[in-house]
């Protein structure tokens, strides 16, 4: 892993250095062509009429702006006489020459035909006739090969820098994760006072504690009361769990779009993730606060009429199971009064029936019955397996946990179901086959 980190700080050095050899590269030159065009504006202003429109004229003019080039010419751009060369052609064709004959003036940067090297043109039209001054000017690989010495030197010194940083930065980053490491293997509890090792700790905490209790399981009488804090403790680290994957998505992009340089498809990409990710992070911290606040929760029952309340809530749930053709079917009797209160029962016909749909096989089926005994919801899904039927109850467990990321459960509806079930003083039971189905029931 240190290899891998120095040469990857290596390569990126290199790389900064070539780019910005690149680059200043251009930005010189660009600015050297500009300076020119300047101070050809500047010598453009000692023409004056006392210059003959001849070869004479143009080399008197060439040697007052101490050999610059210079070009006079007719209005349709034929040579009157150039101070270099004799017998040119018509150069109404050339860029800078049909820029002045339009606009008043043109500047080019090419190389000369004439003269073989690269030359900066700049043309004035004076009503009836043209005057051209150029100037030599260096390519931008002539600029880069004239400073390769000093840049040789600068990328000498860049490459030492580098393997220094890369030594300390190693260093700075393995010496926290072998620390981790020693803390693990000795079984004790693994902290970290950096918050991107934060999940590793969690989870090799975690790990700890799940060996933790089941050795507790095979204890006497007083594990229950360890039992009942391992409880608290792990709703705890559960919650610490289920929001540290959208904080650390969130956090993830956050950075990349304060370091900039993304595109913007990769910036569109980043602020949905950070939006998703934030919305179930909120629906976490809802079910949990609906979860906390059953302890507290003493308002008064009154009559409630669940047959109305789940026809209306099978309605507002079927096209959920419309698109994977699953049928509910309801043996619903009338006029089922129970004393409750709507919250209480929207939460568990709600839970018991979404979980039905969620579970279930594509073109399978889900049966609602309801009377004056109790409500039973069967359905033809996946099923739980034997050894776990005991913590279908359980907070934040869920049967297949590929669902629960992508439709929003966090293991918390079942728990909630039972623990208003229990408040009511009604029963709630589960039966079920692996690959077969599942049948809940809560007696009245």
């Amino acid at each position: 892993m240190k290899w891998r980190i120095w040469l990857l700080s290596f390569g990126i050095t290199i790389l900064s250095v070539l780019i910005f050899g690149v680059v200043s590269t251009q930005i010189y030159y660009k600015s050297s062509i500009s300076d020119s065009k300047e101070f050809l504006r500047v010598y453009m202003n000692a023409f004056d009429d006392d210059i003959s429109l001849d070869e004479e004229g143009a080399k008197a003019f060439s040697e007052k702006l101490n050999g610059a080039r210079v070009t006079i010419l007719d209005a349709q751009g034929n040579v009157l006489g150039d101070s270099e060369a004799a017998g040119l052609e018509n150069h109404a064709g050339r860029e800078e020459i049909k820029a002045a004959i339009l606009n008043g003036e043109g500047f080019a940067v090419r190389s000369s035909s004439t003269l073989g090297k690269n030359m900066v043109y700049y043309c004035k039209n004076f009503d009836g006739f043209l005057v051209r001054i150029a100037v030599f000017t260096d390519s931008s690989w002539t600029i880069f090969v004239s400073t390769l010495p000093g840049f040789l030197q600068f990328a000498g010194i860049m490459v030492i820098l580098c393997i220094v940083f890369a030594f300390l930065s190693t260093h700075l980053i393995l010496s926290p994760v072998k620390g981790i490491a020693k803390a693990a293997a000795a079984g004790g509890e693994v902290n970290s006072k950096y918050t991107e090792l934060a999940p590793i700790a969690d989870i090799l905490n975690e790990r700890n504690r799940n060996i933790a209790r089941q050795m507790d399981e095979i204890k006497a009488e007083k594990e229950l009361v360890e039992r009942a804090q391992n409880s608290k403790d792990e709703f705890i680290s559960n919650v610490t769990h289920e929001m540290n994957t959208p904080l650390t998505s969130i956090r993830g992009y956050a950075e990349l779009l304060d370091a900039g340089g993304m595109t913007e498809r990769q910036k569109a990409v980043a602020y949905s993730t950070i939006l998703t990710q934030s919305e179930r992070l909120s629906s976490l911290i809802s079910c949990i606060i609906n979860y906390s606040k059953l302890d507290s929760d003493d308002l008064p029952a009154y009559e409630v009429d669940f047959s109305a309340l789940a026809r209306e809530m099978i309605c507002a749930l079927k096209p959920e199971a419309d698109k994977r053709n699953i049928t509910i079917i309801e043996h619903i009797d009338d006029n089922v009064i129970i004393m409750s209160r709507h919250e209480r029962l929207t939460e568990i016909f709600g839970n018991l029936v979404r979980n039905a749909i969620k579970y279930n096989k594509d073109g399978g089926s889900v049966t609602i019955t309801l009377n004056f005994r109790g409500l039973k919801v069967e359905d033809t899904g996946i099923g739980i397996a034997e050894e776990n039927m005991g913590k279908v109850f359980s907070r934040f467990f869920t049967v297949d946990k590929s669902h629960g990321g992508k439709n929003g459960g966090f293991g918390l509806g079942l728990a909630v179901a039972k623990k208003i079930c229990q408040k009511s003083g009604w029963k709630i039971g589960v039966t079920s086959a692996l690959g077969v189905g599942s049948a809940f029931t809560v007696e009245f």
